[in-house]
């Protein structure tokens, strides 16, 4: 194996997208390519990629996938320059957990997307 990229499911890829800019991330491709109607799309970040999906796009193919928003999954993500990131994001997105260094040694902190999916930041400083 050699890498994951999460293909999460929203209910509004357009808010998606917005708020993941908040955050730096690129949009890098979408379905259908033009338009503002997506049902997919990928996002990136140095080496970090996320893909969003509408429920609605697989609901025929997949009938199973169902989830309140959130689910049970937090999204742990490595960066650098922590508390630089902290301060740029802060007031930009819904904090749930501020800096803070854990047992074992990592700078950490979380926050909630529009999706209610908890993404926690994280360096070994």
């Amino acid at each position: 194996m050699e890498s994951i990229s999460p293909n999460i499911f929203v209910k509004d890829i357009n808010e998606t997208i917005k708020f993941y800019h908040l955050l730096g991330f690129e949009l890098a491709v979408t379905v259908p390519q033009t338009g503002t109607d997506f049902v997919w799309a990928m996002m990136t970040k140095g080496n970090v990629t996320f893909m969003f999906q509408t429920f609605a796009s697989l609901g025929n193919e997949l009938p199973d996938i169902s989830r309140a928003d959130g689910a049970s999954m937090l999204l742990y993500i490595n960066v650098k320059n922590i508390r630089t990131f902290f301060e740029q994001i802060k007031d930009l997105v819904p904090v749930i957990k501020g800096l803070e260094t854990t047992f074992y040694g990592a700078t950490e902190f979380s926050i909630k997307d529009n999706n209610n999916y908890v993404l926690t930041f994280a360096e070994d400083e």
